[in-house]
């Protein structure tokens, strides 16, 4: 199975090496569908702002809600990353490699990315996923235990995205 995670601790962590890794794939020109997330830090909040780009050049979409400074719980725009979603829909065509920023709560009870890693994998597409460790058995349970780790190095990510993109060529 072409499916592969990567998990960090440290919030923005794992984001930081999807990135990277995202980065050094568009560079060998590999073509990319799924999402990268940034955080935006905001002057007036601890907590940043989260925002997803589509692969390969857009669009973005916040995936946080602005509950105030003294709000507590999930703060994720579901309805934002569900239209993420559609939009990475409509991008696969012709790519190589799916990329899942993140398999998190919605992605657990059978949402949000859900649909587009099964599609990914029934097309033999390559599938890099990012995942906290929380949501880690989710993941892979939904992967029947088949999906491989990868270590915390974006040269070592991006070598397998490349190798397996290869085989399913």
């Amino acid at each position: 199975m072409p499916i592969a995670y990567v998990t960090l601790p440290g919030r923005g962590a794992t984001d930081a090496l999807i990135a990277e890794t995202v980065a050094r794939l568009r560079a060998t020109g590999l073509r990319l569908s799924g999402t990268v997330q940034t955080d935006v830090p905001r002057a007036d909040r601890s907590l940043c702002d989260m925002e997803l780009t589509v692969l390969p050049d857009g669009p973005v979409f916040r995936i946080n809600q602005d509950r105030g400074e003294a709000a507590r719980g999930c703060r994720l725009d579901s309805g934002a990353l569900e239209e993420a979603v559609v939009e990475v829909a409509d991008r696969m065509t012709g790519a190589e490699v799916l990329v899942v920023n993140k398999f998190g709560k919605l992605e657990a009870q059978g949402r949000g990315y859900v649909p587009l890693i099964a599609e990914a994998l029934a097309r033999d597409m390559a599938v890099l996923v990012g995942v906290n460790a929380l949501n880690l058995p989710d993941l892979l349970g939904f992967c029947d235990g088949l999906a491989t780790a990868l270590p915390a190095d974006p040269d070592a990510v991006a070598t397998w995205a490349t190798t397996a993109a290869a085989k399913q060529r």
